[in-house]
């Protein structure tokens, strides 16, 4: 009995030898597989919830963002957004007087907006003669720009009054520092902060290619 004991033991130990020779190495390609697909399931995590790339296609933020510049956007400014869902699932803050931000474009939900926050829940904004009131009192405007009326567009007329509005809660009022060739809120109404993406910070790349292509000294560019 002992020794069949033994035998057994013995046959065993060499099935499992047996076995791990067997083991193949990963195919080079299996491994390229891999490792591709890793860094994709990366690069959506990081753009879902950390970091998003847009471009600028239009120059109603001029002089601060020129067409054709390439930004990050911070999309954990304000809090953690479950995708398709449209909601914050963690808040850490609500936008700023001053932040630029990129949003859902309320008139087309298929198109992001980027402009610069000019009031939030519960201000009263008014705008007389390009002069900005808030809750009554002038507030400084250091980016503001102004170009005058855009005659490739004549449908967009600069308003240089508005309001006074009151700014629902939840909700923030936005401007394109070209202020005379902004489509922002002084025409279609406030932004709700669940369609806020995040906050624009760093211009990564800048390409002009009707002057002299790329703009070297806007790369790396902080946004303010």
């Amino acid at each position: 009995m002992y020794v069949y004991i033994v035998k057994m033991s013995k046959a065993k130990d060499q099935s499992a030898v047996g076995t791990q020779v067997s083991i193949k190495p990963k195919s080079t390609f299996r491994e390229y597989a891999e490792a591709i697909g890793m860094a994709l399931v990366l690069a959506l995590f990081i753009r879902t919830f950390i970091v998003q790339a847009f471009k600028i296609p239009s120059g109603s933020m001029i002089p601060t963002l020129q067409i054709g510049d390439h930004i990050l956007v911070n999309k954990l400014s304000y809090g953690i957004r479950i995708p398709f869902w449209e909601h914050y699932l963690v808040e850490f803050g609500h936008p700023q007087r001053g932040d630029v931000v990129v949003f859902i474009f309320p008139e087309d939900r298929t198109k992001d907006f980027i402009k610069r926050v000019i009031a939030v829940g519960g201000d009263t904004v008014e705008i007389r003669g390009k002069k900005i009131y808030i809750n009554g009192k002038q507030v400084a405007d250091p980016h503001a720009h102004f170009e005058g009326d855009d005659p490739q567009n004549p449908g967009l007329v600069s308003r240089e009054d508005f309001g006074p509005k009151t700014v629902p809660e939840n909700h923030i009022f936005v401007m394109g520092d070209n202020r005379d060739r902004s489509y922002d809120s002084r025409f279609w109404g406030f932004v709700n902060l669940d369609d806020v993406r995040g906050k624009a910070f760093l211009i990564y790349w800048s390409w002009d290619g009707t002057d002299r292509w790329v703009r070297w000294e806007r790369i790396g560019h902080l946004i303010n």
